[in-house]
C-alpha cells in the first residue's frame, strides 16, 4: 500500500513539473517566510531560521528571475568599498611629489622666517644676559 501511495504522489509531482518548476505555487506558499529575511529572523529574543531551506529558496529565486518576474525578497545591497588595495606608498607617491613641489615654492620665505626667529631668540638671550 505504501509503495502504491508513493508512486501516485510521484506521478502527480511529475505531472505538475511537466510544464516546469511550479514556482508560482511555491512563491504563494512561502510568501510570508520569504518576507522575513534571507537567513532567518529574531522573534522574542531568539533566532528563528526560515521555514524554507536556502537551497529551495535559491531555486525558487532562480525560477522567478528566469520567468522575468521581480524578486523583491533580497535585502538592499550595501555600498561598495572605495578603499583601494595595495601599498600606501605606491598609492600616494604622486600626491607626495605634488606636495613637495608646493613646499619648495614656499621654501625661500620659510628660510627667511626661520632666520628671523633665530635672530630674535639670539637678541633676547643677549638682553637677558646683560640684565
Amino acid at each position: 500500500m505504501a509503495g502504491k501511495a508513493a508512486a501516485e504522489t510521484a506521478a502527480a509531482t511529475a505531472a505538475r513539473w511537466a510544464e516546469g518548476y511550479p514556482w508560482r505555487e511555491k512563491l504563494a506558499k512561502f510568501k510570508g517566510e520569504l518576507g522575513k529575511g534571507v537567513w532567518g529572523y529574531w522573534e522574542l529574543g531568539a533566532w528563528k531560521p526560515l521555514g524554507i531551506s536556502a537551497r529551495k529558496r535559491a531555486r525558487l529565486r532562480k525560477e522567478v528571475l528566469l520567468a522575468g518576474e521581480d524578486w523583491t525578497y533580497d535585502p538592499p545591497r550595501g555600498e561598495m568599498r572605495t578603499k583601494r588595495k595595495g601599498h600606501k606608498c605606491d598609492r600616494i607617491s604622486a600626491e607626495k611629489r605634488a606636495n613637495t613641489v608646493e613646499l619648495m615654492k614656499k621654501m625661500p620665505q620659510m628660510l627667511l622666517d626661520y632666520k628671523k626667529r633665530r635672530w630674535e631668540k639670539k637678541m633676547k638671550e643677549e638682553e637677558s644676559r646683560k640684565s
